[in-house]
């Protein structure tokens, strides 16, 4: 049984946590060259299946046995979990709303888990869950600033971004529910090769033309151009496939409340990396507003009084 080390699980959750925000920008980069949000989230979901079942075939190829009685389930986690929730993410960002934002909006998705096992399973839950909802639902009105006009926000960005986090949710949910003793690296692999599946059916990759990843696309870093198969790997591989492992090799050492907690670090990182790399510019109020719905994502960790620990890093796979 290996030793947990707490502040190893810390960093290799802060390290998952600033690769995902990184990779929004990146994700940012590659729509704005062209690529529908569709497209990228089926070029994305299949590379980083490619990377992580390579690395289990290489490294510890036992770990890919999948029992037949799993396949519905990883099957729902793949679709729901990563596919839906990528696409709806790259809906979001895609000229619609500033990465760091989205990320709010989507990282709600713990006060969707408490007030359904409150409502639906009739879990005990802390009081503080209250707390949660009303700091939510209070920052959230800030991010919008829902008294300029009816909002600064594209409404169907901050739709988007909200059904994404209830997505996200349903990942959560049906993995600690129904994945209890699976081998968590060989779920996340399998589930990304069924989105991967999913998006070959939805958005025929046989039909993009790939030729587009050879053009050269401004990066905003200076006159810096890049071909743009180097933002779609990046995407895949540094932006899926190693901050999934980073986050669950962080599993090892941190219960996945704490780690849930350390994750909500993403939002902030992206949006410093986004007005650093493409000055997406955040309002005071907006700020404002995003620290009171992480303190409010932070009580809804701990809101739950037996929550189980899932098969799944307690990451926003975004």
């Amino acid at each position: 049984m290996p030793v947990a080390r707490p502040a190893v699980g810390s960093l290799l959750t802060l390290a998952a946590a600033g690769v995902f925000a990184i990779n929004g920008t990146v994700s940012t980069l590659a729509l704005q060259a062209g690529i529908p949000p569709t497209n990228l989230t089926a070029l994305r979901c299949t590379g980083a299946a490619i990377a992580l079942l390579l690395a289990l075939a290489v490294v510890a190829p036992r770990r890919l046995r999948l029992r037949r009685a799993d396949v519905p389930l990883v099957a729902l986690l793949g679709v729901v979990g990563i596919a839906a929730t990528q696409f709806l993410f790259y809906t979001a960002i895609d000229g619609r709303l500033p990465v760091g934002i989205a990320l709010v909006f989507e990282m709600t998705a713990p006060v969707f888990i408490a007030l359904y096992v409150w409502l639906v399973r009739r879990e005990q839950v802390r009081n503080r869950l209250w707390w949660a909802l009303a700091l939510s639902l209070s920052g959230l009105v800030l991010v919008a600033e829902v008294w300029s006009g009816g909002g600064s926000l594209d409404p169907l960005g901050v739709a988007v971004a909200l059904a994404a986090a209830v997505c996200l949710a349903t990942y959560y949910l049906v993995g600690e529910r129904s994945a209890a003793g699976l081998d968590p690296m060989a779920v996340t692999a399998w589930s990304f090769a069924a989105a991967a599946v999913f998006w070959a059916v939805a958005a025929p990759w046989w039909r993009f033309d790939a030729g587009v990843l050879a053009e050269r696309v401004p990066v905003s870093l200076g006159n810096a151009q890049l071909p743009l198969w180097v933002l779609v790997g990046w995407i895949a591989v540094l932006g899926a496939a190693l901050p999934f492992w980073l986050s669950l090799a962080a599993l090892r050492h941190l219960p996945p409340t704490t780690a849930g907690i350390l994750a909500t670090a993403e939002p902030v990182l992206a949006s410093i990396v986004a007005w650093l790399w493409v000055e997406q510019v955040l309002t005071g109020w907006q700020i404002a507003g995003g620290a009171v719905v992480l303190t409010g994502i932070v009580l809804a960790q701990t809101a739950r009084t037996a929550a189980e620990p899932g098969p799944v890093p307690e990451t926003v796979p975004s």
